[in-house]
């Protein structure tokens, strides 16, 4: 099974956005229904998706530009995110990892529109551990340097993921919310709104503790929802994900692959003929 749970837009006008400014989303967007959004030769688009066998996650992202101007953008974050996988393995500390990806990242400048930037990484982004039917399994893999001391360990299963902005290389949530996730370690939670307890039981059926979107709960037919998935969302049954924006004006490219450390190698198992 395919979930594609997020794509963001680093350059789309949002329709809750009255002086129609330009948002740079690098995280945790994707169209609700009825949104009218058409990507622009302009546009510097993040699909991050993932894969699962029996919850096993396979999580991975890229990134399409159409205007070759951003090509050393998306080039910092392929070479950083490929820096990572080099320095990831058994024994490794996060905070090693993290520095090696931003000395590559921040190595890279490009010019837009006759302006140069520095491209900058998203220091409150960052790679992640994965475990069954858990996205984000408790360690984190960041992307500057000044990380944990934790180290990597056989077996694991790590996305080695990298965000580079031409902004401030910090984001904020902003946004309508179209993300969502059932919260890994929660036990049972007595309910009296009757239609938070149905659409419960349509996130147990259908995601269990896996990513999802609206526009997956309008395909199931749930309908006049959103009152009911507040409800979970505030009696931390559901975490929310709003989208997660840089400054007006950035633009963040974004890559990621998923690796797995066996006793004698590491296995990028993302990895395909494309990227």
């Amino acid at each position: 099974m395919v979930y594609i749970y997020l794509v963001s837009k680093s350059s789309f006008h949002s329709q809750i956005d009255e002086e129609n400014l330009i948002l740079r989303v690098a995280a945790h967007w994707t169209p609700n229904a009825g949104d009218k959004t058409v990507l622009q030769y302009d546009d510097v688009m993040k699909l991050d998706f993932g894969t699962h066998i029996d919850g096993h996650i396979v999580d991975c992202a890229f990134t399409v530009a159409f205007n070759p101007m951003y090509g050393p953008l998306l080039q910092a974050t392929r070479d950083a995110t490929n820096t990572g996988i080099k320095e990831a393995g058994i024994d490794a500390r996060l905070c090693d990892v993290g520095a090696a990806i931003q000395e590559v990242m921040e190595s890279y400048e490009v010019e837009i529109n006759g302006k140069v930037f520095q491209v900058k990484s998203i220091r409150n982004l960052n790679g992640h551990s994965i475990a069954p039917y858990q996205i984000h399994a408790g360690k984190s893999v960041p992307i500057v340097k000044g990380g944990e001391q934790t180290k990597m360990e056989e077996g694991e299963f790590y996305a080695i993921e990298t965000f580079g902005s031409t902004g401030k290389g910090i984001v904020r949530e902003d946004l309508e919310c179209s993300h969502y996730m059932k919260n890994f370690d929660v036990g049972h939670v007595p309910l009296r709104m009757a239609k938070a307890k149905q659409l419960l039981g349509t996130i147990n059926n259908n995601f269990g503790t896996l990513s999802f979107c609206r526009r997956y709960l309008d395909r199931l037919g749930e309908t006049k929802y959103l009152m009911a998935l507040k409800s979970l969302c505030e009696n931390h049954i559901v975490q929310p994900y709003p989208p997660l924006c840089d400054v007006k004006g950035s633009y963040v490219s974004q890559l990621e692959h998923t690796i797995l450390l066996w006793p004698t190698c590491k296995e990028v198992i993302s990895r395909g003929d494309d990227y």
